[in-house]
């Protein structure tokens, strides 16, 4: 951390709901733990509450030492509901039932507790819990596809989304079933600590970047880092930090410790582009943050973003979009 860099704290309460999907709750605090490994700038600070001391798990663990869901939360919280399961691993049929209570105080909670300025990230099943307390209606979300019905039935006036990993919509978070609780978090990790940080949290977590044809596009920090090849990921590491930099292929075969024509090859095998057009599509993913983040005129967002002209800026973007970034700009303001 430079010294122009203040720490900030992201206070995370997780909250713990009996028979809680264990992966639900071990899956996105790991992406919080590893974020708070790779950088220093942003804390996520993770605390676990619910409405009972201890909870039965699915896989049949006893989970304890969870706080009392507290009487306010702070200004910039993000609340984290965790999904449950009907049928716990070694637990007697229907024994879920004497949960309800339970259940029900996390439910009255989150309609007391969920203010303006607080996020609240559902995942799975918990979703169901946020549909109960009247915190989705008008939102758009989604849950796992086995309960799109019943959180339909639950929140009549939301836009219930299928075939998502994950739905944002203002300072509402959804995501489906189990795992994509861990695509979720690592977006917020992306939003909140950079691009590269949730880039090596997902790559020490082996994790593969997923899509289906309706999902939302992925960001274009992305493209290219679906392997686990290491040479080319130091590569990119050093392109997406810096990606005005001019960068040559025998600049980046000396990061990545390799010659410049094996990096040529690895690149096209492993990443499915060229190096030159790698770095391009990092910096037409720095320029579109710049045309929708900043009033820069268009000479300035090219030289920022590394292009030796305006020209080379429009015709590198012209490849990659549809329509041209002054009309993005329009579109986004």
């Amino acid at each position: 951390m430079s010294r122009n860099e203040q720490q900030r704290t992201i206070p995370v309460f997780v909250v713990v709901p009996p028979r809680a999907l264990l992966l639900d709750i071990a899956g996105p605090v790991e992406v919080l733990r590893r974020a708070n490994l790779e950088q220093t700038v942003i804390r996520f600070a993770v605390t676990y509450v619910g409405a009972t001391e201890s909870v039965h798990s699915s896989v049949g663990l006893e989970l304890t030492g969870i706080a009392a869901l507290p009487d306010r939360l702070p200004d910039d919280a993000l609340v984290v509901v965790c999904g449950a399961v009907d049928e716990p691993l070694n637990a007697a049929a229907g024994a879920h039932a004497a949960d309800a209570p339970a259940e029900a105080r996390i439910v009255q909670w989150l309609a007391r507790a969920i203010r303006p300025g607080i996020r609240l990230a559902t995942i799975c099943s918990g979703a169901l819990l946020a549909a109960r307390a009247g915190l989705l209606e008008g939102y758009e979300c989604t849950t796992h596809h086995t309960m799109l019905p019943e959180l339909i039935r639950l929140a009549p006036t939301a836009r219930v989304r299928e075939n998502r990993l994950y739905v944002e919509d203002r300072e509402r978070l959804t995501s489906a079933g189990v795992t994509a609780g861990i695509d979720l978090m690592l977006a917020l990790v992306a939003e909140a600590a950079g691009h590269a940080t949730a880039l090596a949290v997902a790559r020490n977590l082996v994790i593969y970047l997923r899509r289906t044809g309706a999902d939302p596009q992925l960001s274009p920090w992305l493209e290219g880092r679906n392997h686990i090849h290491p040479a080319i990921h130091r590569a990119q590491d050093a392109v997406g930090a810096d990606p005005s930099r001019d960068w040559s292929v025998e600049m980046l075969a000396k990061v990545a410790a390799t010659s410049s024509r094996n990096l040529s090859r690895l690149f096209n095998d492993h990443a499915g582009m060229s190096v030159t057009d790698y770095v391009n599509r990092m910096r037409i993913a720095l320029a579109r943050e710049l045309v929708i983040g900043s009033r820069l005129d268009m000479e300035s967002v090219a030289e920022r973003a590394g292009f030796s002209s305006t020209r080379q800026f429009r015709r590198a973007w012209n490849r990659l979009h549809g329509t041209s970034p002054a009309r993005l700009r329009v579109a986004s303001s």
